[in-house]
């Protein structure tokens, strides 16, 4: 109904006058029944949104606006209403257009005529009359996923009439995308050098979902209609040729430029999404590999792109904006050239392997190790089996997790690197509130009073899951994270050698594990809390760093470059937002064992 209304007000109202009583009356009572509509779905937290922007909607023809800001607003409502209430927006696969033609002359041409110019034979006798399809302005205003709602639900009011019963979903689409093609009949020459020639256009339609909800009038500002209409004509044409679109850092940095224009046009929030999708859905995914080639490379493009995302949200001008995307875009033309001539390198991705796995791993290791030792110094061997089901567990999380994202689902890099900090974030507040404690019983003699109060009982079934939960969430964070990495890894074709650099880093973790336990069964007591408390400390204040950076990298925090080096295994990053937070916990520690010391001398 809004598409409707969107394209069909300008046949209504000119320059603020009306030009047909009957359509403008039609376009009042489409924004009246909209409005009421949305008053009947089911209340969410955009409800007052979508409320108000139907009433702004319903103002605006009142008061006879240009058809333009007409337009404008009822998709803005229509695209708000998808977000709300997500529907199926897309076919399932690529709908076939010689299906579509069939359908057209057998189901559409009586009435819209067999060139699609709304003279069929019956379409002549009735009124209104069937819409002309070729006709470029009005073509321009509609999407394929509207037309496929007209073709399911019919048009109230109108002869048209919907073919949900008679036709399947997949006959409908194919019907909407050769419909969709009638105004563009050049794009079947010029429209393909036109695609391969425009990465804006390619950054914005990367899948059937993207082109179905693509209409002309949305690329005009930043393509030109000429341009637009060929893209938009082809791709209705030749609908696989979505698959074609770009990837990894030739994505970024066509997003990027994306960016950069949308805020040249004065439309913040587009480039904002653009310029998160630039790092989401371009660099994230090529993460493992940029790894496995050049960290500290790796390292300045996220600080780079999350700075450029906090400038867009400071409303910096667009000079600034253009230049900080410019020296982004530069560390994306080296990446692309590092991953291109070490592509399908056997000695790189085994390196890589190695790597990831001993440096992710290692974090996991410590905390499993210092719970081992902790609970084997206190004699609580009742307790060591929490631990192991927790790092088994969390092992058996991580394999399936590496089946789904290989074979069932893709998981998209905003839900890893929310994953990522969020666990991190937990685990540093627990490691928090773990480090005092063991601080408190390290001093004074207090550890002498705890064993001897605990060793003769059991460890009652609240500490024993707080045991398991720790020892769970900190490996799985882990795990989490390097099968990512190795399932990108994976697709160089190299199995044998990824493999072999992953049996080699278990072999280091087992040598560095055996290490840790031996040398912590020969320490004192006394010695042995003042050393795991420090570690934990530390641990706490790493996984502090890392957490911030993650959500800062999903958008969920600003970026203000501070002008330190980026330590990755301190979980140091040059943004004050992850060392203030850093700073913040060392503070809380400093001042916790600062009282346990005064408490113990008072005592």
């Amino acid at each position: 109904m809004l598409d409707y209304l969107a394209t069909d007000y300008a046949g209504a109202v000119h320059d603020g006058a009306i030009t047909s009583a009957s359509e403008y009356n039609e376009m009042r009572e489409f924004a009246g029944q909209a409005r009421e509509h949305i008053r009947s779905l089911p209340p969410s937290s955009t409800t007052p949104t979508l409320l108000r922007d139907a009433d702004a909607l319903v103002a605006s023809i009142d008061a006879k606006s240009s058809s333009e800001r007409v337009a404008q607003q009822a998709h803005a409502l229509a695209d708000g209403l998808l977000q709300a209430y997500p529907v199926p927006t897309a076919p399932s696969r690529a709908p076939d257009l010689a299906r579509g033609a069939e359908l057209y002359q057998s189901q559409c041409a009586a009435c819209h005529g067999a060139g699609g110019h709304g003279d069929g034979p019956i379409g002549r006798t009735l009124s209104p009359r069937p819409i002309d399809f070729t006709d470029p302005t009005r073509a321009d205003q509609r999407s394929a996923l509207s037309l496929y709602e007209v073709i399911t639900q019919g048009v109230a009011g109108t002869p048209m009439a919907g073919f949900a019963s008679s036709l399947s979903s997949d006959d409908r689409w194919a019907l909407a995308y050769y419909v969709g093609t009638l105004a563009y009949p050049q794009a079947a020459e010029q429209g393909e050098r036109a695609w391969q020639g425009s990465d804006a256009a390619r950054s914005d339609i990367t899948s059937l979902n993207e082109l179905s909800r693509a209409r002309v009038n949305q690329f005009a500002t930043t393509l030109g209609a000429d341009q637009a209409r060929l893209i938009i004509g082809y791709l209705r044409a030749h609908p696989t040729a979505v698959h074609q679109a770009l990837s990894g850092i030739a994505l970024a940095r066509a997003r990027l430029a994306a960016s950069v224009a949308s805020y040249r046009h004065g439309d913040a929030e587009d480039a904002r999404q653009y310029a998160l999708s630039a790092y989401l859905d371009g660099v994230e995914p090529m993460e493992a590999r940029l790894n496995a080639r050049n960290v500290a490379l790796r390292a300045q493009i996220e600080t780079g792109m999350g700075a450029y995302r906090t400038l867009l949200s400071d409303r910096a001008t667009a000079e600034e904006v253009a230049a900080h995307a410019a020296a982004i875009d530069g560390l994306l033309v080296q990446a692309d050239h590092l991953l291109t001539e070490t592509a399908n390198s056997p000695l790189t991705v085994f390196l890589g392997a190695l790597t990831i796995l001993v440096r992710e791993g290692l974090e996991a290791l410590l905390v499993v190790v210092a719970l081992l030792a902790f609970l084997r110094k206190a004699e609580r061997h009742d307790a060591v089996r929490y631990v192991h089901a927790g790092w088994l567990l969390a092992l058996l999380a991580g394999a399936i997790t590496w089946a789904l994202a290989s074979y069932a689902i893709t998981i998209s890099g905003a839900s890893r690197e929310l994953t990522e900090g969020l666990s991190s974030l937990f685990a540093a507040a627990v490691l928090l509130g773990v480090g005092l404690w063991m601080h408190q019983k390290s001093i004074g003699g207090r550890w002498q009073a705890y064993l001897k109060a605990k060793m003769a009982t059991a460890l009652d079934r609240r500490s024993a899951w707080f045991v398991f939960a720790l020892t769970f969430i900190s490996v799985y964070r882990e795990v989490f994270e390097t099968i990512l990495f190795y399932a990108a890894l994976w697709s160089e074709g190299q199995g044998a050698w990824l493999l072999a650099g992953i049996a080699t880093g278990a072999l280091v973790l087992g040598l560095i594990a055996w290490v840790l336990l031996r040398t912590s069964r020969r320490l004192p007591l006394g010695v042995f809390f003042s050393a795991s408390s420090a570690l934990i400390a530390v641990l706490a204040v790493v996984l502090t760093g890392k957490g911030v950076a993650a959500l800062q990298e999903a958008g969920w925090t600003a970026v203000s470059i501070a002008p330190v080096p980026s330590v990755e295994w301190l979980g140091i990053y040059p943004t004050w937002q992850s060392l203030l937070a850093q700073l913040a916990v060392a503070a809380m520690l400093a001042i916790g064992f600062t009282v346990n010391r005064w408490r113990a001398r008072s005592a």
